[in-house]
């Protein structure tokens, strides 16, 4: 009998292994944000799991939002968002 067992060494967002990110310095501001269309957000929560920082967090209404903050500008919400509706805009 084959015996399987799970084991998950980080909870929340982070990266399970050293190595697969950029170097990013806290406190820097980036240059492009993540910015919402609801009218296609189907609150999927995509750009949340995938989020190497924590960034995103979802509103009271169920979609999502960027601490700004927190994120580091990488486009990582954005490119794994299947049904395009987070764009990467200048950050102000």
């Amino acid at each position: 009998m084959i015996s399987k067992t799970f084991k998950q060494e980080k909870v929340g967002c982070q990266l399970l292994e050293a190595g697969k990110a950029q170097p990013y310095a806290p406190g820097t501001k980036p240059q492009m944000g993540p910015v919402w269309d609801k009218s296609l957000c189907v609150r999927c929560a995509l750009c949340y799991i995938y989020c190497p920082d924590a960034a995103i967090s979802r509103q009271e209404d169920g979609y999502f939002d960027a601490d700004i903050k927190l994120c580091k500008g990488c486009g990582i919400c954005h490119r794994e968002c299947w049904f395009g509706a987070v764009s990467m805009q200048e950050v102000e």
